[in-house]
Formats: structure tokens, C-alpha cells, sequence
């Protein structure tokens, strides 16, 4: 299907009342799982068994893990940070193409492709005072000048909310890194590096706490898999790490049967967003306004042309990384601009 016309008829439900929603407050529950060899999955989406299947309207509380002692230690980092639950990953021996210790996957009950998965992030919590952060030969936005590796640990004043590196205090804004469904079940097995239509290593930092998150169902369950820990990043995650570490997050997943989207979306408290995913950044951010302008018209009824000009008065187009070969843009929108409609 066309993409633009496959967007403009995903875009006309998003952001919705959730009113009549079948979710039942008194039968939701709330789970606790954590990543361990057993709830792993190292470097892939995929459609396989789920290792956690919770009901539409139940909450997830989720333990990650940074990295697998295995992977610490290639990198060069001291054994007095390798935790015990790091040395129990290395026993996981299905990994997939990418890089990212993932949990899941994590199916909800009654979710169909086409359904829309929504992602309510509750609550984001670091786990531990340090985190890495990490280049490598011909990786990041500048290869030809850092044609080099290095790893900082960096210290984590938890009880401060921030980081300490090179002199400087960064306050702390934990998101997940990654937070994606599996592909359809025909695609089989889909590299974690690389984001897309299923969302993935979206790597956005404005997916903190208090965001919802939209994503396409493509597979029965949704599955869900999440992880890539991350206590802060700037806007392009440049050298192709951002401040990596271990997270607990907390979830209320929902089925959305009343929404049709082909790409991720997402709301936070304050603003509308849009995402465009490409090899090409400029493409991405094509995609990204594109998203935008369907979204405008149809949630508040503007014609193509109002719509496109009032995302160029208003809406903001961020690099979302730079780094992880299909590169992310996304459009946000203040939602105060629209008073009350």
C-alpha cells in the first residue's frame, strides 16, 4: 500500500477519547517480572513465545539489565561493576543479529494485527549508581574523526538525579531505548538496531515517564519486547550510545481496537508527535511532517493545506538519532495551542 495514503487513513483515530474502552479498573493487575536468562531476548524481534502474557488494561513492572557480563568485559570495564545478574545473562546462547539485551516478548490478551498497542510508560526508575557510555570504530556520527573505541563508566547520584562526567552535572531523564511489538510472523526475525513500523530502538527521549506510546500490532499478542536502559541522552545520540544503564520500568498496556496506524505515535503530557524512520535523514523527516499533517487534519478537521502550514508555524522537527543506520525524526506539536477542542 502506499505509504501516504496508508498514513492518512491510519492517522484519523490516533489520539482519541478512550472512553468505552473495555478495560475494567477493579480486574486489572499489576506484574512484576524482571530480564533473566529465561526472559531474554538478545539482539532480535521476533513472533515466538511469549515469556509473560498479562490482560488489556494490566500494569508491568519490568527489572532490566545494562548489559551481559560477557559484553562488560569486552568493553573493557572493571569487574567491580559486573553484577551477578550480568554474569547470569552470558549462559544466553539465542542471539539475534543486533546488540540490545531485550525483555520479552510480552504478550496482551486479545491483540490482532491491525489493533493498536498502547503503551502507557508510568513510571521509569535507575536501577544502579553507573552507566556506560560507549563508541567504536566507524560507528557514530563522526567515524573519520574517532576511528578509535572507548567506554566511560559514568557515576550515577541516584538520590540527585544526575550524572557525572567530564566536570559537568547532567540531570537524569530515564526512557527506554527500546520499546517495539514483533513483526508479522512471515518476516521472522528482525535485527533490534535498525527502528521501524513495529517501533523498535527508537531511541527518544521524550518517551519518559508520563508518555504513551502507539504502536501497530502485527502479530497475535502484540508481543512486546523492551529494553536498552538509558538515564539520559542528547537529541541525535551522536556517537552511538547515549548514558546506558540498567532501568525498572512500569507499563499499563492496552488494546486499542478502535485505532488503525501503519507507524508509531506518541503523546506526551504536553505535546502531539509524529515519527519518520529512513536510511535518508531527510526522508525521515519527510515522513515525519507528512505523519504530522495527517494527523492535524484529521484530529482537528483542517484541510491538507491548513494543516501543512500550521505545522510549519508550530510543530518542531527533532533528530531523534542519528546512528543506527535507519535514522529517526520526530515532530512534536504543543497541544496548549489548541485550547480546549
Amino acid at each position: 500500500m502506499d505509504v501516504k495514503c496508508a498514513s492518512r487513513v491510519a492517522g484519523m483515530a490516533l489520539f482519541v477519547s478512550v472512553t468505552g474502552l473495555s478495560v475494567s479498573a477493579q480486574s486489572a493487575r499489576t506484574h512484576k517480572a524482571k530480564v533473566t536468562p529465561a526472559t531474554a531476548a538478545w539482539g532480535f524481534f521476533n513472533a515466538i513465545k511469549p515469556v509473560l502474557t498479562v490482560n488489556s488494561g494490566d500494569t508491568v513492572e519490568i527489572e532490566t539489565v545494562l548489559e551481559a557480563a560477557e559484553t562488560m568485559r569486552r568493553l573493557g570495564v572493571d569487574e567491580k561493576w559486573i553484577t551477578d545478574e550480568m554474569r547470569a545473562i552470558d549462559q544466553v546462547t539465542d542471539r539475534g543479529p543486533g546488540g540490545h539485551l531485550l525483555f520479552g516478548p510480552l504478550a496482551v490478551q486479545g491483540a490482532l494485527p491491525g489493533d493498536v498497542l498502547e503503551v502507557r510508560i508510568k513510571d521509569i526508575k535507575v536501577r544502579e549508581p553507573f552507566a556506560l557510555n560507549v563508541f567504536r570504530p566507524g560507528g557514530g556520527t563522526l567515524p573519520a574523526d574517532f576511528p578509535v573505541a572507548r567506554t566511560a563508566v559514568i557515576p550515577l547520584d541516584i538520590k540527585a538525579n544526575v550524572a557525572r562526567f567530564a566536570g559537568t552535572t547532567i540531570p537524569l531523564h530515564p526512557f527506554f531505548g527500546v520499546l517495539g511489538v514483533a513483526p508479522p510472523v512471515m518476516t521472522g526475525r528482525v535485527g533490534s538496531g535498525p527502528p521501524g513500523y513495529y517501533a523498535g530502538n527508537l531511541d527518544n527521549k521524550d518517551l519518559v515517564a508520563g508518555t504513551t506510546l502507539y504502536i501497530p500490532v502485527h502479530a497475535a499478542g502484540a508481543l512486546l519486547f523492551l529494553g536498552d536502559g538509558h538515564a539520559g541522552q542528547g537529541d541525535g545520540e551522536v556517537d552511538g550510545t547515549a548514558i546506558e544503564c540498567s532501568l525498572i520500568g512500569t507499563f499499563e498496556l492496552i488494546v486499542r481496537k478502535d485505532m488503525k496506524l501503519y507507524w508509531p505515535r506518541a503523546e506526551t503530557p504536553t505535546h502531539f508527535m509524529t515519527m519518520g524512520f529512513s536510511e535518508d535523514l531527510d526522508e525521515a523527516a519527510r515522513m515525519a511532517t507528512h505523519e504530522m499533517v495527517v494527523f492535524l487534519s484529521d484530529r482537528f478537521q483542517l484541510s491538507a493545506e491548513d494543516a501543512y502550514m500550521l505545522a510549519s508555524m508550530a510543530a518542531d522537527l527533532h533528530v531523534t538519532q542519528n546512528v543506527d543506520r535507519v535514522k529517526g525524526i520526530h515532530a512534536t506539536i504543543a497541544k496548549a495551542i489548541f485550547g480546549a477542542r
